[in-house]
């Protein structure tokens, strides 16, 4: 059996570690981080443990169920119902169901009506070919019209994607809408899940599983090169030593690709180059009351210069009201390397726009995560950008979120694609 190294600690990176050792391989995780995780790593939120970035689980996540399951932390998934909001020009409305959309005096009866027959349809659709050279731009406009977009699209994808927005892919936001519309108890209840004590359950029980099939995971680890000779792995080289190997998984992000991967080919390096990322300052509170009933409130106001935010409380019970507020942009974005303090006095701001009652009294804790590479650009087309995960280097496997496509970041297909890297070893 191989001796394999995996680069990056992630929940992928953690699943193809886990798999690996199952099949007899002998494994080593590199992780630069003090904390094993990634995305879903745990903070302490005064006194509270919760993810840094915010997850929650859609009962199409067949494969964290499995994976949960295996791992025997399957009695740990719990279900609850949740409901969004949407807040317009200075007034928030109840979301995500056909009263709610009925009742929503932003749209004509004829824009309602497309952009209903929009979203049924495409909770139906299973295949899309179709969408993959379409833009989300012109699918909507196309389907449910201009108005739909100006209303209830158009601001969402500027403030998330900012130069990109036009050209983000159709086929993309079809999954995303596909895996929340059919997260439901019934046509009317929205029903989201998480994990009882949060990610961090998961992230414990592989590293638990791992270390006790005798698989090594070094934190604190950054991995300087992977290195091959005559086409094939060989090592792989960190800040402190030189380990030999026969096969290596990598799961950073791909913009670290070319400068860690040299001996690859150079329009592989340019492959990977092409990939664009948005960054995300996450600003995480914990307050004295609650903003809304709603677990998810997308914004178009032009006082607020967020999509959204997450009130997770709203999903996880905890004693206090937990919101996180995500600021994405372009890492180069003059704003991306403001202090925290200042991203903290925004989100703030933004509350007290979306519930005049809560003061600056009401903030308890905060905390702010950043990432440069948080969100891959998918735009139209984008599958024929994607290189194999298996790349012309003998026993080197690149994959990260951007791989998942049409599907989107989450654990589920973190998981799915490291069982799915972790089988190719035997290739």
């Amino acid at each position: 059996m191989a001796t394999v190294g995996i680069v990056g600690a992630g929940a992928m990176g953690l699943a193809a570690a886990y798999h690996a050792l199952k099949a007899g391989h002998r494994v080593t995780v590199y992780e630069a981080g003090s904390v094993p995780g990634g995305m879903a790593a745990h903070a302490d939120l005064d006194g509270l443990s919760i993810e840094r970035f915010y997850h929650f689980v859609c009962k199409a996540d067949a494969s964290t169920f499995e994976l949960m399951q295996e791992l025997g932390i399957g009695d740990r998934m719990r279900w609850r119902d949740t409901s969004m909001g949407y807040f317009v020009d200075g007034r928030l409305y109840r979301w995500g169901d056909p009263l709610a959309l009925l009742s929503f005096p932003k749209l004509s009866w004829a824009a309602k009506f497309r952009y209903g027959w929009q979203m049924f349809r495409a909770t139906k659709r299973s295949d899309w070919s179709d969408l993959e050279n379409v833009t989300a731009k012109d699918w909507i406009e196309r389907e449910a019209g201009s108005e739909a977009y100006e209303v209830l699209w158009r601001r969402l994808f500027d403030l998330k994607f900012f130069e990109f927005a036009d050209h983000v892919s159709a086929a993309w936001i079809w999954t995303r809408i596909k895996r929340i519309g059919t997260s439901r108890r019934s046509l009317m209840q929205e029903q989201l899940g998480y994990i009882d004590g949060g990610s961090q359950t998961l992230v414990e029980a592989l590293v638990t599983a791992i270390e006790s099939r005798g698989g090594t995971i070094r934190l604190g680890t950054r991995v300087e090169e992977v290195v091959t000779s005559d086409g094939r792995v060989t090592g792989v080289r960190t800040d402190a030593s030189t380990d030999p190997v026969d096969a290596v998984i990598s799961t950073m992000p791909t913009p670290y690709v070319a400068r860690l991967i040299p001996s690859l080919p150079d329009d592989w390096k340019a492959a990977y180059d092409r990939i664009d990322n948005i960054g995300v300052v996450c600003v995480l509170l914990k307050l004295a009351r609650s903003v809304s009933p709603h677990f998810w409130i997308n914004i178009n106001d032009p006082a607020i210069d967020i999509p959204g935010i997450i009130e997770f409380s709203n999903l996880r019970p905890v004693d206090e009201t937990v919101v996180y507020v995500p600021f994405y942009m372009p890492q180069t974005h003059i704003k991306f390397g403001g202090s925290d303090s200042s991203f903290v006095a925004e989100s703030m701001a933004a509350i007290r726009r979306l519930n005049p009652t809560i003061g600056d009294g009401d903030l308890k804790a905060s905390l702010v995560g950043r990432l440069r590479h948080a969100q891959p650009v998918c735009q139209a087309g984008f599958a024929g950008r994607i290189p194999p995960i298996q790349t012309p280097i003998q026993g080197l496997q690149v994959a990260d979120t951007a791989f998942y496509y049409p599907e989107d970041r989450g654990i589920s297909e973190s998981v799915r694609y490291g069982a799915l890297m972790a089988a190719n070893l035997a290739a």
